[in-house]
């Protein structure tokens, strides 16, 4: 045989097993793309995606739309030609798997963590939205979680209205443990609540619910210390005074919680946000309207501007990793607050384009 041709030979096998490696193992990498958007003003599967009862709504045009990132599953096995492959495509991003899956986190763990987290930036969105337009509603402190085997197990429950502790009224859920934390592990403490059912039954008929009991538990001593702890977790539920449904499936993590925020408030105000602009963003919120940062900023400007988006809000946090790397045709709009967002839709709506808080690469 010619050298020249067992050259070529030998070079085309070690090209084909490089290649079949390539393919057969693994590597400990994931991948984000860009995902679909949503106008949270529209509709999604065939029903609206803010749904608000008990309250006069207005006619809303333009789009206010949620965006998202895709993410191979925690249990994806991506081969070298694959990773290869997501580093040369734009529009993708490879990263370690623990960088998505930390801790060997599984996907049913991550999806609930996500499905929580959803949960709770609807649950703010709708208390930044009613505070940003001078509604007033209730805010509670309740069980959170029990821990389990500790005393409160089958005494208090997730969800039940902690009205007092030994007597004094909480406001907050550091109220609950500056209370319990004033006893000696052994001692009983008092707590005055209004049992989940209960609670429940008066916040679909939009009223305060005032049937309360009294229950009493022995503290224990904390893992960490000498503390007194009763095993609860302490937090905060609202009480709105009408119907706030999101209804968005397959959808995970806190980033929407802006676009829901505006989209209440687009809702439940006579003029239009969005003066029938294209408008898409992304940020959680927190109950104070607080914009906070994301993760798979560029993917979230690629899937924006391929639905057709003109004007991305985006939180300042993110401005500079967006500022370098933004979609032509897509103008960055820079968001610390709804508030931010709100004027900036207003200064949108009026055409004075040229006054709108822009993101830049420093």
């Amino acid at each position: 045989m010619p050298r020249r041709t067992a050259t070529m030979l030998a070079s085309t096998l070690v090209l084909i097993c490089l290649l079949i490696a390539g393919v057969l193992i693994p590597v400990p990498y994931a991948e984000m793309s860009p995902g679909p958007t949503v106008n949270t003003l529209g509709e999604a599967r065939g029903e609206p995606v803010l749904q608000i009862s008990g309250r006069k709504t207005y006619p809303t045009d333009g789009h206010l739309n949620m965006t998202t990132v895709r993410v191979t599953s925690a249990d994806y096995k991506m081969n070298a030609v694959e990773a290869v492959y997501g580093w040369l495509a734009h529009d993708n991003v490879v990263v370690p798997h623990d960088t998505l899956y930390p801790d060997g986190k599984t996907e049913e763990e991550s999806s609930q963590e996500n499905a929580e987290e959803f949960s709770q930036s609807q649950e703010s969105a709708k208390v930044a939205a009613l505070d940003e337009l001078g509604i007033p509603f209730t805010t509670r402190v309740v069980v959170a979680s029990v821990v389990k085997d500790s005393p409160a197990e089958g005494t208090l429950h997730a969800g039940d209205v902690i009205k007092a502790v030994d007597g004094k009224p909480v406001t907050k859920p550091a109220d609950v443990a500056a209370q319990v934390t004033k006893r000696k592990p052994g001692d009983k403490v008092e707590f005055t609540i209004v049992p989940a059912a209960e609670a429940v039954a008066a916040e679909k008929a939009h009223k305060e619910p005032t049937a309360t009991r009294k229950v009493s538990l022995t503290t224990v001593k904390s893992e960490e210390g000498d503390r007194a702890i009763v095993g609860i977790q302490a937090g905060t539920d609202h009480v709105f005074p009408f119907t706030i449904d999101i209804k968005l499936a397959d959808v995970g993590g806190p980033s929407a919680g802006l676009m829901f925020a505006l989209g209440i408030v687009d809702k439940l105000t006579p003029e239009s946000l969005t003066g029938g602009k294209f408008v898409a963003g992304t940020g959680t919120i927190d109950d104070e309207g607080k914009v906070g940062p994301i993760g798979g900023i560029r993917m979230k400007l690629v899937g924006a501007r391929s639905a057709g988006a003109e004007y991305f809000l985006t939180p300042a946090e993110n401005c500079a990793a967006a500022a370098g790397d933004t979609p032509d045709g897509l103008t960055l709009i820079k968001v610390d607050t709804i508030d931010d967002a709100k004027k900036s839709l207003e200064k949108l709506r009026k055409g004075d384009t040229a006054n709108l808080p822009s993101c830049s690469k420093d």
